[in-house]
C-alpha cells in the first residue's frame, strides 16, 4: 500500500511548505485563479510530495493536471 496525504495535510503543506493561500474550497480553482502560481511552486511542490509520501510522482502528470484538486488526487492513487 502505498502513502498517502490527507486533504487537510496537503492544504497544510501548499500554506506552510509552498506559500500559497489557499484553503480546501480552493483547490479545485484552476491554477491561473491562485495568486502567486507559478512554475517553480509547482515543481518545490512535487518534490515536497514525493518527500512526503515516500515515492515518485509523474512530473508529465503534475504539468497536465488542471488543478490542485487533480494533483491531490494524483498523490492518493
Amino acid at each position: 500500500m502505498t502513502a498517502g496525504i490527507s486533504r487537510a495535510e496537503f492544504v497544510d503543506l501548499l500554506q506552510d511548505e509552498i506559500g500559497l493561500d489557499v484553503g480546501a474550497e480552493d483547490l479545485g480553482r484552476p491554477f491561473d485563479d491562485l495568486s502567486g502560481w507559478d512554475s517553480v511552486r509547482l515543481l518545490g511542490m512535487l518534490v515536497l510530495l514525493e518527500k512526503h509520501v515516500g515515492r515518485p510522482l509523474s512530473l508529465p502528470a503534475f504539468l497536465e493536471a488542471a488543478n490542485l484538486e487533480s494533483i491531490y488526487e494524483m498523490v492518493n492513487r
